[in-house]
């Protein structure tokens, strides 16, 4: 199970913060996603971490100015988002997936998900 907290109405240039605690089942990870999803857009990739090793990805719009990060610990997966732009609303998404084939890029290559939260970006 993944919850997620944060989130929230910020105005452009400003920021959030995102966590992701997951409970249950941690074993076999291999990656923790962050997706977001516009109003009648498709769900697309936002920054993902390998479980293990702490290797990060991101996708283009958001390279520098988001950062994925990590507690095993506390198993739980942050999404730091520095800059935020207009374009940036959208209801954001952890997941994770189980799969050492997964592509950390890929939606249904998750298996948890998160509830949702929603992330709106004033001008």
């Amino acid at each position: 199970q993944l919850v997620q907290s944060g989130g929230g109405l910020v105005q452009a240039g400003g920021s959030l913060r995102l966590s992701c605690a997951a409970s249950g089942r941690t074993f076999g990870t291999y990656f923790m996603g962050w997706f977001r999803q516009a109003p009648g857009k498709e769900r697309e990739f936002v920054a993902a971490i390998a479980w293990s090793g702490g290797g990060t990805y991101y996708a283009d719009s958001v390279k520098g100015r988001f950062t994925i990060s990590r507690d095993n610990a506390k198993n739980t997966v942050y999404l730091q988002m520095n800059s935020l732009k207009v374009e940036d609303t959208a209801v954001y998404y952890c997941a994770a997936s189980y799969s050492r084939n997964s592509d950390y890029s890929r939606a249904r290559d998750f298996g948890a998900w998160g509830q949702g939260t929603q992330v709106i970006v004033s001008s």
